[in-house]
């Protein structure tokens, strides 16, 4: 394992909780954070350190790895006062797994690095099953040499694990996977919408259908579980729109225009305002489901097309997100 031997962990969620568990099965030794002990007594059984505060969780490790929930928890658990840039050491290994903004994981490396700690940000994809398993996909921004001196920490949790360029390039690639789910997501449940509309059977399109082109990770993981209603979250809702927030400020920043996730994120939107945003993502099925019941019968379904939402960012305005209240987000951990 080379020089990393003591590894901090903050944000032990769905995800953290494998994630740390299979850091431990690799021989590393773990040291967590948690607000809510009794959520993670379960991997305190198992082997990891319990801390009462980020700055004993973070003190005399080798390296230390945040994956919270959004963007203003990055804030603070690396630049308020007591947290982890106040008491990294030099020499120290700072890996951001959250998925969270490019301009953020600049910021974290450019004041890590005045400390003398390698910084990368390595959002992940791969989901709850993927922590699970051991097969996350990794996505690393940063200098290539601490990429590569991190490698078997990596390797502990993924298996595809690729060096994407400077730091916030980890997260721009990460948002570009944001935006292929958000259109293959919402392709698979216009299509299970379409299907029942029309009187088939949701089971054998399913079926018929998943090993041909249309065939995608989105319908595989998520086609049965919308088909059983099970909405419980490998990926939150929530957490979805904020990577799709953070995905849409970046491309109009560029003077791109991506119409399919503006739309996307204003159906997942509207669940949420409904109180859905602790679903799965496979809940916006029920965006359709709610469309079915509005629209009168021969009628074309109107949708509201969120080309206000899409203008919330010109191009080099500052990035304003709405940000949820400062609550325990810190347990809940970025998946995707």
């Amino acid at each position: 394992m080379g020089q990393i031997k003591s590894v901090g962990f903050i944000g032990v969620g769905i995800m953290g909780k494998s994630m740390v568990r299979n850091l431990m099965k690799a021989g590393y030794e773990l040291h967590i954070y948690a607000r809510t002990r009794s959520k993670v007594e379960d991997v305190i059984v198992e082997g990891a350190v319990f801390h009462e505060s980020i700055a004993d969780c973070v003190r005399e490790r080798d390296a230390v790895i945040t994956i919270v929930g959004f963007p203003q928890d990055v804030e603070e658990v690396y630049f308020e006062e007591g947290n982890i840039l106040e008491h990294a050491k030099e020499g120290m290994y700072l890996i951001d797994m959250t998925t969270t903004s490019p301009q953020l994981a600049e910021k974290i490396y450019q004041e890590g690095r005045k400390k003398g700690c390698h910084v990368l940000d390595a959002p992940v994809t791969g989901g709850d099953a993927g922590a699970k398993a051991g097969t996350l996909s990794i996505l690393a921004g940063g200098d290539q040499e601490d990429f590569e001196a991190c490698m078997p920490l990596f390797q502990a949790m993924g298996t595809n694990i690729n060096y994407q360029g400077k730091a916030g390039c980890g997260q721009h690639c990460k948002l570009a996977n944001q935006i292929m789910i958000a259109g293959a997501l919402s392709g698979v449940c216009e299509a299970f919408a379409y299907a029942r509309e029309k009187g088939l059977d949701p089971e054998t399109v399913l079926r018929s259908v998943s090993a041909g082109a249309a065939g995608s990770r989105q319908l595989d993981s998520l086609g049965p579980k919308i088909l059983k209603e099970d909405y419980a979250p490998g990926f939150f809702m929530k957490h979805f729109i904020k990577d799709m927030r953070l995905a849409l400020i970046e491309a109009n920043m560029s003077g791109l225009s991506l119409d399919v996730l503006s739309l996307v994120l204003a159906s997942c939107e509207e669940l949420e305002a409904e109180g859905m945003g602790d679903l799965g993502t496979q809940a916006l099925i029920k965006y359709y489901d709610v469309a079915e019941v509005e629209d009168e019968p021969g009628e074309a379904a109107e949708i509201e097309r969120p080309g206000e939402a899409a203008e919330i960012e010109r191009p080099g305005e500052a990035a304003e997100i709405e940000k949820p209240e400062k609550t325990a987000k810190i347990e809940e951990t970025e998946e995707g």
